[in-house]
């Protein structure tokens, strides 16, 4: 018995052997780049015995380094030698470590010719200009050059940064903005900071090679700029947070880089305390797109910056050491922050207080409207005047919501006032424009409003269709509600589980997923997040809004969509209205639209909500061969250019399929000439951050 055992044990343990060494083989068949790199770290490991001694203290080191040295003496093949090489053991034990992660990530990402050609040229090119660049460099006085200039270097670190410079491009929004973040910090702060040779080439990697995949690499999503209003702020945050830490570190442990020591003294320490007590006052403020705190940090980093420059020119020019009041790595930090900054402005118009033009009380102007639309009652779209960005008209209870953009008052949906005070509001809107010199239009307004306007001789177009669901009558039977149904059934047999929540409560690792899956649908687009009328997640949070959850098997969120109160006269929610309506990639969020918005329609009727407005999609009709004019196929011709970039045409066709009554969304102005100016506004409020680079593609496409 126990042969038989022995026997049945022994194939047992050779079978897993078998299956594992087939694992093993299809592994290094598929990143075969990965394995040889890695192999021949391996064997120069021991053979130079470098997993246990340092290669600079060998005979042969300098045969086979490379450097200004090298070059001097015609090493030209040390370019290639001295790759699989460390300069001490940790440094050979880390690159055994990283190089099969990078190159075969990348491999597997890139296929094994383009990794091979990334690395070797990123590797060569790489260690030749920094040599080339301290070459000319040592011809000065410069005594950071001069010492770079005798050193010996080995490794191939370089080669695996320009491969992760290019691999970022194969990155979603918003881990691609991120990774490249991550990447360029790292290499700059050891370069202002330590400035060893391997640091001058692992910064040329990353100023080549991440325009390089960005130029072939990179799909829909190109450029280095942020993708939405909350990346810009959340990077300048972190950019803030990154350069208080450098200055405490650099204050506390002292280098001496490129531009000098940073030896600690009393101007130093009070240089320090000063910006660690700045980004103590605004770095959050900045997170929040405050205005004021903007300027705060645009003013401090433009002096920092501008006496950088003065020190800089002293360090190059006659070695002078930048210790004290400036340190010129510190100031260069300053200046990317500085710069990003000003091309994010746009990100960064939140007021301290939300602006408004008449009496509000002792309240804040925005708990002031909140106020008038629990009392008053609102439209469908009425919450959107809450969101920030909005200013603020006050008469009497009532209130109107309206953003300035372009010498426009963009007024944003119905007048918040009684039913038969909207011709007085209109009227009222109208004399702050003309006081204010600017151009009044009314904005997605409903007919009643547009009625009110057409009555002091405006002109009035519809824009959008509000898709409309009445609520008390609801059943999802009979035939053209198959569809919904069908989708319905699907999801709740695949295990998924709906939930409405109020988004704020929610653990961090929901609101995570939550943000992740917005993101993608950003990165997704090739022009930047929308915003006025069009909400994000972070109006989402707001305790009033509530939002539904689908959530798979596995606890994973797949879909999220947040709806807006709707408030009845004298209180109390007589409908909802569709906001946020975002999906995961992948089959695991099929009919999760569908199942969302099913359940939620279910859940506000048991409430007893009146109605669900799926909301109106911009520049899309039901109706489209109705009385159309001409400014109706100019709007056409538009959304047919954004149709490619925000799919406005077929959220319509999507919303169809639950069977809404319509009713159309207006614009109002006074005079078709100000059309164009007005067309300007919108432009900048739906889409403060696009660049003309965007604005032309989407001409192009349309």
């Amino acid at each position: 018995m126990s042969e038989t055992l022995g026997a049945g044990g022994g194939s047992a343990v050779q079978g897993w052997l078998a299956r594992q060494g087939q694992v093993l083989w299809r592994g290094l068949v598929r990143v075969p780049f990965a394995a040889a790199i890695t192999t021949l770290l391996l064997i120069s490991g021991f053979a130079s015995a470098g997993f246990w001694q340092r290669v600079d203290e060998r005979g042969w080191y300098e045969s086979i380094a490379y450097g200004v040295p090298a070059m001097r003496e015609g090493h030209w093949w040390s370019l290639v030698s001295g790759m699989p090489f460390g300069l001490h053991p940790a440094v050979f034990v880390l690159l055994v470590v990283l190089a099969p992660i990078v190159l075969g990530w990348t491999e597997i990402r890139l296929g094994t010719a383009r990794t091979a050609l990334v690395f070797l040229a990123g590797q060569v090119l790489s260690v030749a200009g920094a040599t080339g660049l301290l070459l000319l460099a040592d011809q000065t006085d410069w005594r950071w050059a001069n010492e770079q200039a005798t050193v010996w270097d080995v490794g191939l670190t370089t080669g695996l940064v320009a491969v992760l410079a290019v691999l970022t491009a194969t990155f979603r929004s918003p881990w691609r903005l991120r990774a490249r973040v991550l990447l360029s910090a790292y290499v700059a702060v050891s370069f202002l900071f330590l400035g060893r040779f391997a640091d001058v080439t692992h910064i040329l990697a990353v100023l080549v090679f991440l325009p390089v995949g960005n130029r072939w690499l990179s799909g829909v999503e190109r450029g280095y700029r942020p993708r939405t209003r909350r990346e810009t702020r959340l990077l300048a945050f972190v950019g803030l947070l990154v350069i208080a830490a450098v200055e405490v570190l650099v204050y506390f442990v002292p280098s001496d880089g490129p531009f000098g020591p940073t030896e600690a003294d009393s101007s130093s320490l009070w240089s320090m305390l000063l910006s660690v007590a700045i980004v103590a006052a605004v770095a959050d403020q900045l997170r929040r797109g405050r205005r004021w705190a903007w300027w705060v940090t645009v003013v401090y980093a433009a002096l920092l910056v501008g006496m950088t420059i003065v020190v800089l020119a002293f360090v190059v020019i006659t070695d002078y050491e930048s210790i004290g009041l400036v340190s010129v790595g510190v100031g260069l930090l300053w200046g990317i922050e500085l710069f990003l900054l000003v091309i994010g402005r746009a990100a960064f118009h939140v007021p301290a207080r939300g602006r408004a033009i008449g009496d509000t009380g002792s309240a804040a102007p925005v708990d002031r409207a909140r106020e008038s639309l629990a009392e008053l009652g609102g439209g469908t779209m009425s919450w959107m005047i809450t969101w920030p960005g909005n200013d603020y008209l006050f008469a009497g209870d009532g209130v109107i919501g309206f953003q300035r953009h372009a010498g426009v008052l963009l007024e944003l949906t119905d007048p918040v006032c009684a039913p038969g005070e909207v011709g007085e509001a209109v009227a009222r809107f109208e004399e702050v424009a003309e006081g204010n010199g600017a151009i009044p239009c009314l904005f997605s307004v409903s007919g009643a409003t547009a009625d009110a306007a057409r009555a002091r001789g405006w002109r009035c177009l519809q824009i959008a269709e509000d898709a409309v669901l009445d609520l008390p009558e609801l059943e999802f039977r009979g035939k053209k509600w198959q569809n919904v149904r069908s989708a319905l059934n699907k999801a709740e047999r695949g295990g998924m589980e709906f939930a409405m929540v109020t988004l704020r409560e929610q653990s961090a690792a929901v609101l995570s997923q939550v943000r992740e899956i917005s993101e993608q649908w950003v990165g997704e687009k090739d022009l930047p997040e929308m915003g006025f009328t069009l909400g994000t997640v972070e109006e989402a949070l707001d305790p009033q809004v509530r939002v539904a959850l689908a959530t798979d098997s596995a606890g994973q969120v797949q879909g999220v969509l947040s709806w807006l109160p709707v408030f009845a006269p004298g209180g109390g929610h007589r409908g909802w209205t569709l906001d946020v309506m975002r999906k995961r990639d992948g089959e695991g969020a099929n009919n999760v639209m569908e199942f969302l918005i099913a359940r939620s329609a279910q859940l506000f009727k048991e409430e007893g909500a009146e109605f669900l407005s799926l909301s109106g999609a911009p520049l899309a009709r039901a109706d489209a061969d109705g009385d159309v004019t001409g400014m109706d196929r100019a709007l056409d011709l538009l959304g047919s250019a954004i149709e490619p970039f925000y799919g406005f045409r077929s959220l319509h066709q999507f919303k169809s399929k639950f069977n809404p009554r319509y009713e159309p969304v207006y614009l109002c102005c006074r005079d078709e000439a100000d059309l164009p100016r007005i067309a300007i506004a919108i432009g900048r409020a739906y889409l403060p951050t696009a660049t003309p680079r965007q604005l032309l593609a989407m001409a192009r496409q349309g």
